[in-house]
């Protein structure tokens, strides 16, 4: 079972760890002002720059740390832009990540304004695209070379998932 709670002080270089090169950082923080090599205080940075930016992470029965994410209240209110989407290595694989997408959203739609929740992720990553669409996201649009990683251009693809299209309980 995922529980989510807010990042605490102690959480940030965890959660560091599981990046693992300046691709992994990229795919996870996408054009966040973060550099490599990575390290927790960029995230309580980011944390303390932007306090509408909830950060979260999800934990195991035990209480450690098996993931992270963030949620922003998008100007106007009515939706909230999931992201920084990450499952410890040692968690992939085992349903951990659709489990706590699935919590992610449910914080989300807690709010009874928010009509939608966004996201955006990059083409390659198929294995979060194949999670996504399983919760219920939606392709809204896609941006060709969105970002230079290595020399290479990356697509993203803005996905939405419509409060009336939520179905929390389903994968």
């Amino acid at each position: 079972m995922i529980r989510v709670r807010a990042l605490e002080p102690a959480d940030a270089p965890v959660v560091a760890s599981w990046i693992d090169g300046p691709e992994a950082l990229v795919t996870w923080s996408g054009k966040a002002p973060f550099s490599w090599p990575f390290d927790g205080r960029q995230l309580l940075g980011l944390r303390a720059a932007d306090p509408d930016r909830r950060l979260m992470v999800a934990t195991d029965p035990d209480g450690a740390p098996v993931g992270h994410f963030g949620l922003r209240l998008q100007p106007g209110g009515r939706s909230v832009r999931l992201g920084m989407v990450l499952v410890a290595p040692s968690a992939r694989g085992h349903g951990r990540g659709a489990a706590m997408v699935r919590a992610a959203v449910g914080v989300a739609f807690a709010d009874p304004e928010v009509e939608q929740v966004e996201l955006g992720v990059y083409a390659h990553n198929e294995r979060a695209r194949t999670i996504y669409e399983r919760l219920g996201f939606r392709a809204e649009e896609t941006h060709p070379r969105s970002i230079e990683v290595g020399g290479e251009w990356w697509t993203s693809i803005t996905m939405i998932l419509p409060r009336a299209a939520w179905r929390p309980s389903e994968s």
